[in-house]
């Protein structure tokens, strides 16, 4: 057994060491064999167990079969392959002959002709139709069908066609539910299918983006067996089971905002983990159609799709464009960028668009274009089919505003939207306990606190009539009620704003901003190439040429004075005339400042470009703007400069504006712009940074979530403050879709300022974070979806010059409108750290925005029964069988690791080392795997490692135990000294702050003992006041670094370890470290 070498007199930078950081945290195959594993019986051997060498075997002949392959990629990679990505046409099929279908008995009926007709004629009266590439319709074939509905469907639909007598066809639909049949019904429900599935297969294939199929019959309650709900064969689902089958894909999300629950499509994918299907839906506890127990929110799929089934019953009626938003952002966003499918289709209905008969609820028309916006922030490849509705004018207007979305235009700005009512916070609450088993998303709900009750309601009969009702089937309304409704839709049409600005996206850029420059510092990295790199960047994309360039000017004496005071500007204005080696001396009186005879005027120009900017957008002549400027502003204050910034652009800007969205994503807080707006009720100040628990720049409690504003502007400051570095995408569209959307919309603003930092990026040498270029391009996508897109980004910092270009470049893309990929990378789960913040945000934020209503305690234990039997679903266990088992893919819950651990345990190896105890090698035969142990006492009580983890397998597969794998190397040891010879790691000490004994941990650089994070957390105040960052615990002798946020485990720890571990054990803890891994002086 290897010796641990003497201690050494000094660990931290110098000749007294040499290491190397280790370009991986994996042990070598020496160092490997010659661990040893750690039990309190460590001279004891013990038997491999069955069901490990058993799981072992399978993973190696798995491994044979299969090629690993490790990816290695360029952070910036997906940002250089969307340089000749530009926004693709949109498709459009529907055929006029669709309108022959109709009721021959009722001619009442609501799935009428005119439904189709009222929607193509909006479409054209906007000039829309004339915009898209439009396909041509066609019929699906038998063979197509088929894969989903029985051929006795098919079959008994043929026999219809071009048969005119209306009591034999009144007679056949009376054995369906709200069904009515036609001559030419089978025809034309054949061109509905195939037409859908053609338009899904152009926007997989890359002929368009993304694309409109209106037709008719709807399609989503067609059931395997039989026609139901005006729908006959499954449009939507038959696309989907052709994007799985003949083109391969593997995540489609299908979101059914129908009124009526798509109770087929649901069937159709209820165990399928390739489809998540997600429907919004009336239910009312079962009373309301389809009457279905599977339609409540505790139907989430079955065997492997199990998870992947979204019901979001709706309780009451009246639900408004608040709640649809609460339910996005709450619930089917944060799911879809996890899942993040390759192909989104909807089935939109607009049957709970104001005025609808059957619905009864009051979404507005605009709504449903914010609501498909949003969902084209996930993937650009999305599909939008027509299901039901029913009001003519709320049909044909919520329909033609979603193809102008889809034709790139923003969203119009909607009115001012309701608080989410209380019904639909008990169902997404609902629903997220129903899922967050499922999904690492929903997670923000509070452990203790006021609970919300989760039940189950059931109010419905699914027992089925002998014969369903052909005629007076239906909900009407009165005249007054359809007076009324129709003057509240003519009231909205003439409201919003559908006005197309002069241009689309505005561009401002002076050479004059190059001026300002260190001149003592020449590499200083605030310095003119950060905005000379951007400029080369859009020029090298192509983007100016599809820019509107707006002309720089300086923003004049009054204008900075609006949030300047008159003596800071004189003293700005003196810069000009002095001296350099003055102006050197000068710097010192403030905060991370540099000062030039030239600032001055450029900081003007930055500060007027920006002005320039949101003057053309506030005027129509652009619908948005990207302004790359330099110096920044959101730290300069009203008399004082700081952090690189003389005069505050943005700021400058919101005042000359209206009610104003201040969005700061620079890394770093805008104490400045908080400063200036700190009392303003018009300006929504909304700040996401790094904080690190005051320690990061600018050093201000000012920047922790608690500062809330004060008079007018209270409640008007929000601040989301990351307490670590490495804050990646996960972390920030989590921000996004709980706090910043929800109460974004809420605010309703007229304009959207950006302070567009960029030193979160990865690879910034300030930040310390880990966003790509993408992330910032899809959070700019989603805030075109406020105010009209009206949209304005203000350059703040970013100090790598490389990833700003693409950073700035990815936005001002999304301005407009091209399509923003990113990398699949499944199972990306939000840090715990970012989740405390978010969730401190929304404890503190609640009392001023409605929209902030969903932090209450779920129940921790199952209070949730079986789901009953349904029709449909009659046995839940053995669901609709789909060809879903016939193929290869993995389930959701667990698939994905059982395949990490398989492959991990085709690397581990069962012989045992000298002293019995079994450790990893590399070299093992077979004939070690099932080698029995020789001495007979090895069987009692001692268990080896690999024993506890096989016995807990399961446990680790399904996340209840985890396995946490080390830093290798952490730049905080370079810190560390020799332990004093008196010093000792004794168990049972008191925490320095309180009378803790259990869970303590001792600081390595000043020896002090203190209690952990879940006890008091008296060791990270420690931190956070001494910046002592490297401790190692007292109970498992493992050593934490609190300002990387992880464990290490490095041979410079190791006379820490043995000095705990001699005090706790009375013994040296063995050398399990490489032979190799340091040399020691």
């Amino acid at each position: 057994m290897a010796t641990p070498p003497p201690t050494q007199s000094r660990r931290s930078g110098g000749d007294s060491k040499k290491v190397t950081p280790p370009t991986s945290n994996i042990v070598t195959r020496n160092g490997a064999r010659k661990a040893k594993i750690q039990t309190r019986a460590m001279s004891a051997a013990a038997k491999p167990s069955a069901s490990l060498i058993a799981a072992k075997k399978k993973a190696q002949q798995k491994k044979k079969q299969n090629h690993f392959v490790m990816e290695i990629r360029d952070h910036f990679q997906i940002a250089m392959e969307s340089k000749t990505l530009v926004k693709g046409p949109t498709g459009f099929v529907t055929e006029p002959r669709m309108g022959e279908h109709r009721c021959l008995w009722d001619e009442n009926y609501p799935e009428c002709p005119e439904r189709l007709i009222s929607v193509i004629k909006r479409c054209q009266e906007l000039n829309l139709v004339q915009r898209c590439k439009h396909l041509e319709p066609r019929a699906a074939t038998k063979e197509e069908l088929c894969v989903l509905h029985a051929p006795s469907v098919y079959e008994m639909l043929e026999t219809t066609h071009g048969n005119d007598d209306a009591a034999y066809l009144e007679e056949l639909s009376s054995k369906f539910d709200a069904i009515y049949i036609h001559p030419s019904t089978h025809e034309l429900a054949l061109i509905s299918a195939g037409s859908t599935i053609d338009m899904v297969d152009s926007i997989v294939s890359g002929e368009v983006q993304n694309g409109a199929a209106f037709v008719r019959p709807p399609g989503h309650h067609a059931m395997h067996s039989e026609p139901c709900g005006y729908c006959f064969y499954n449009n939507v689902a038959l696309a989907a089971k052709h994007a799985l089958d003949k083109r391969g894909l593997q995540r489609i999300l299908i979101v059914d905002w129908d009124v009526h629950h798509g109770q087929a499509t649901q069937q159709m994918f209820y165990d399928d983990p390739r489809v998540v299907y997600f429907s919004i839906h009336r239910y009312e506890h079962g009373s309301f159609w389809p009457q279905l127990r599977q339609s409540d929110f505790h139907y989430v799929g079955s065997g492997a799709g199990k998870g992947y089934n979204f019901n979001v019953p709706l309780n009451k009626t009246g639900m408004k464009d608040g709640d649809y938003l609460a339910i996005w952002h709450q619930l089917l966003l944060p799911m879809a960028y996890e899942y993040q499918p390759e192909l989104i289709i909807v089935s939109a209905g607009y049957d709970a668009a104001i005025g609808c008969p059957e619905g009864e609820m009051e979404v507005s028309p605009a709504c449903y274009a914010v609501l498909l916006h949003a969902l084209q922030s996930v993937t650009s490849r999305v599909c939008v089919v027509l299901e039901g509705g029913y009001c003519l004018t709320s049909l044909a207007e919520g329909a033609a505003l979603t193809l102008r979305t889809l034709l790139g235009d923003a969203p119009p700005k909607l009115e001012p939207p309701t608080p989410p009512c209380d019904s639909i916070r008990d169902t997404i609450l609902d629903c997220i306990y129903a899922h967050r088993q499922y999904w690492s998303c929903y997670s923000y709900q509070p452990a203790r606190g006021d609970r919300h009750e989760v039940l189950v309601r059931w109010r419905g009969d699914e027992t089925r009539p002998s014969r369903f009702a052909t005629r007076d089937c239906y909900p009407t309304q009165d005249e007054p009620t359809r007076r009324a409704l129709e003057d509240r839709l003519d009231h909205l049409r003439a409201v919003t704003d559908l006005t197309s600005p002069t241009h689309a996206v505005g561009y401002v850029y002076d050479e004059a901003m190059l001026k300002h420059r260190n001149v003592v510092e020449p590499g200083h990295v605030e310095s003119p190439e950060r905005i000379m790199r951007i400029h080369e960047r859009h020029r090298d994309f192509g983007l100016l040429e599809r820019l509107h360039r707006l002309p720089g000017r300086a923003a004049s004496d009054q204008e900075i004075l609006s949030v300047h005071s008159d003596k800071y500007l004189d003293r700005l204005k003196e810069l000009a005339s002095t001296k350099l080696r003055d102006l050197n001396n000068q710097k010192e009186e403030y905060d991370s400042v540099y000062f030039h005879p030239e600032s001055l005027s450029s900081a003007a120009v930055a500060a007027g470009c920006v002005l320039q900017a949101v003057e053309a957008v506030v005027s129509g002549q652009c619908g948005a703007a990207a302004c790359v400027v330099r110096p920044p502003g959101h730290h300069a204050a009203r008399a004082a400069p700081a952090g690189f910034c003389l005069l505050n652009n943005a700021a400058l800007a919101a005042r000359a504006a209206h009610r104003v969205l201040l969005l700061d994503w620079d890394v770093h807080h805008g104490n400045g712009t908080q400063a200036l707006t700190y009392t303003d009720d018009q300006i929504l100040y909304i700040s996401i940074h790094r904080y690190d628990h005051g320690s990061f720049f600018p050093h201000s409690k000012d920047a922790d979530y608690t500062a809330v504003g004060t008079g007018r502007g209270e409640g008007y400051n929000i601040n989301i403050p990351w307490n670590k570095r490495g804050m990646g995408d996960a972390e920030y569209m989590a921000a996004f879709t709980q706090v910043v959307l929800p109460i974004a919309h809420e605010y309703n603003p007229d304009l959207v300022i950006v302070s567009a930092g960029f030193d979160a990026c990865v690879g910034d040498p300030l930040g310390g974070c880990k966003v790509t270029p993408e992330c910032y391009g899809r959070m700019t996508q989603l805030l075109r979806g406020l105010a009209g897109g009206r949209v304005v980004l203000c350059l703040e910092g970013g100090y790598n010059t490389t990833a700003i270009s693409y950073a700035m470049t990815m936005c001002t893309k999304a301005l407009l409108g091209d399509p923003i990929l990113h990398h699949y990378e499944p199972r990306t789960a939000c840090h715990w750290s970012a989740v405390e913040t978010i969730n401190n945000v929304i404890s503190t934020h609640k009392k001023y925005w409605k929209s902030l209503a969903f932090q209450l305690a779920l129940p921790s234990e199952d209070v949730l029964q079986r789901p009953a039997p349904s029709r449909g679903l009659s046995d839940l266990s053995d669901a609709l069988s789909s060809s879903y088992e016939d193929t290869k893919s993995d389930s959701k819950s667990g698939s994905q690791l059982d395949t990490s651990l398989e492959h991990n345990m085709a690397n581990l190896s069962l012989n045992k080392c000298g002293d019995g105890v079994h450790c990893g090698t590399d070299d093992e035969d077979e004939a070690g795997d099932t080698a029995s142990n020789s001495n007979p006492e090895s069987t009692g009580n001692t268990k080896s490692l690999v024993d506890y983890l096989s016995e807990n397998m399961q446990a680790l597969v399904e996340g209840e135990m985890f396995a946490v794998v080390p830093l290798g190397w952490c730049p905080h040891l370079e810190a560390l000294y020799a332990i004093p010879a008196g010093v000792r790691f004794q168990q049972g000490l008191q925490c320095v702050d309180c009378e803790h004994t259990l869970e303590n941990w001792v600081c390595l650089h000043c020896y002090i003992t203190a209690c952990a994070r879940g006890v008091n957390a008296h060791m990270q105040a420690h931190w956070a006041a001494s910046g002592h960052a490297l401790v190692l615990s007292l109970r498992d002798l493992s050593v934490w670094c609190c300002a990387c946020d992880a464990y290490v485990d490095h041979p410079l720890l190791y006379d820490a370890k043995n000095n705990a571990h001699r005090c706790k054990f009375g013994e040296d803890m063995p050398w399990c470290y490489a032979a190799d891994a340091v040399e020691m002086h």
